[in-house]
């Protein structure tokens, strides 16, 4: 099983090399505070990283909501347990 997890990241490693030298034409950038020239394949790569970690930092946002929105959840289901606990421990008085 090891020797399929290192063949599999070499031929990744090698489509990234083969793709890098694709594409090494070196294209002009230009962003609010400024212009950079950098290759194309490592504006590609730096443009992936870079969703990826703002999908990331999404996600955990979204996580984090909904953590605090099941705590507070349990916090109410726990009060009305401990109501109901106590409803059923007073006696019923009948006036007939």
């Amino acid at each position: 099983m090891r020797i399929i997890s290192y063949v599999f990241l070499l031929l990744i490693a090698l489509l990234g090399a083969g793709f890098a030298i694709l594409n090494s034409e070196k294209v002009s950038f230009n962003y609010y505070i400024g212009t950079s020239t950098m290759p194309l394949s490592l504006l590609l790569a730096l443009g992936f990283v870079i969703g990826c970690f703002v999908g990331i930092l999404v996600g955990l946002l979204l996580l984090f909501k909904t953590k605090l929105k099941n705590y507070r959840l349990r916090q109410k289901l726990h009060l009305a347990e401990k109501e109901i606990e106590n409803l059923r421990a007073i006696p019923l008085q009948d006036k007939h």
